[in-house]
């Protein structure tokens, strides 16, 4: 009899405590970023603390790296995304995968608008030269409307990718997932 009971206590003792808040959540929110739930219904920790802390720096690293890449004229800018997928498993089932998603999104979304609106506003200005060297008013206008809506689409990238980055460093120092 005292057997069972023993067994009772130590299984209690093993379950992990799902009400710990997460600094910057309000207390209904629970934290679940850490535990995974198996096939019996059970949680696991996936990460410990010190991985998550370590996850938690180097993700700074990588918004600061896509910061300072703005003043290396984008050479800085491959960096930050070779370390997201280096390290993108190591927060799976995490609410640091998040982050990581979002960085990589953000990086490709980003490539691809800048080229569109470049491609854009170079066939403009290749237009628009063609244009004035046969005196058409209609191909240099166009031309130019072409090369201006090119710049705009580059410059909605540079803004977006921006707004990305602050958003997700923002989330990160909350401590919660980008949405």
């Amino acid at each position: 009899m005292d057997n069972n009971r023993d067994i009772r206590q130590t299984s209690k003792l093993q379950e992990p405590d799902l009400k710990i808040p997460v600094s910057g959540m309000d207390s209904s929110r629970l934290q679940h970023s850490q535990l995974m739930t198996t096939g019996k219904g059970q949680s696991q920790p996936v990460i410990s603390k010190q991985q998550e802390e370590a996850l938690i720096r180097y993700n700074h690293i990588t918004y600061l790296l896509y910061v300072l890449s703005y003043f290396t004229a984008g050479l800085l800018w491959i960096v930050p995304i070779i370390m997201n997928y280096a390290r993108r498993q190591q927060a799976e089932h995490t609410w640091l995968a998040t982050h990581f998603d979002w960085q990589i999104k953000t990086f490709w979304y980003s490539i691809v608008f800048a080229v569109i609106g470049i491609v854009m506003a170079v066939i403009g200005l290749g237009g628009l030269g063609l244009g004035v060297f046969s005196d058409s008013s209609n191909v240099a206008l166009s031309s130019t409307g072409l090369a201006a809506l090119g710049g705009l689409i580059f410059l909605f990238s540079f803004i977006w990718q921006i707004y990305r980055i602050v958003k997700g460093w923002i989330a990160l120092t909350d401590k919660r997932p980008v949405q």
